[in-house]
């Protein structure tokens, strides 16, 4: 296993989507985490601050232990959001963990 980052940039206006599909989304992760393999997850906040509002999410970032890049890049290729059009585009690629040790 080796860690692999999922870059993701939303399409403009994706909050009613995300929210729609969330649950889906947040599914996957958790099945991620409970295996063990999740190391972070979470959006990008359109704006600076504790919560994004009304203004929305630019994309996500995903870091998680695969059996390579094809296992990491299909994973990401079948995440609800894919499907539901919240992202425009989605970059895998391996992630070398350095700090904290």
């Amino acid at each position: 296993m080796a860690l692999y980052a999922i870059i993701s940039k939303d399409v403009e206006d994706s909050l009613e989507k995300r929210i729609a599909t969330r649950p889906a989304h947040i599914k996957r992760l958790q099945e991620l985490q409970d295996a063990g393999r999740l190391v972070l997850a979470g959006p990008h906040p359109a704006v600076d601050g504790d919560t994004a509002g009304e203004a929305g999410f630019t994309g996500s970032l995903i870091v998680a232990e695969f059996n390579d890049l094809e296992a990491a890049q299909q994973w990401a290729d079948n995440d609800p959001y894919n499907d539901a059009g919240v992202y425009a585009q989605v970059t895998v690629k391996p992630f070398k963990k350095v700090f904290p040790q």
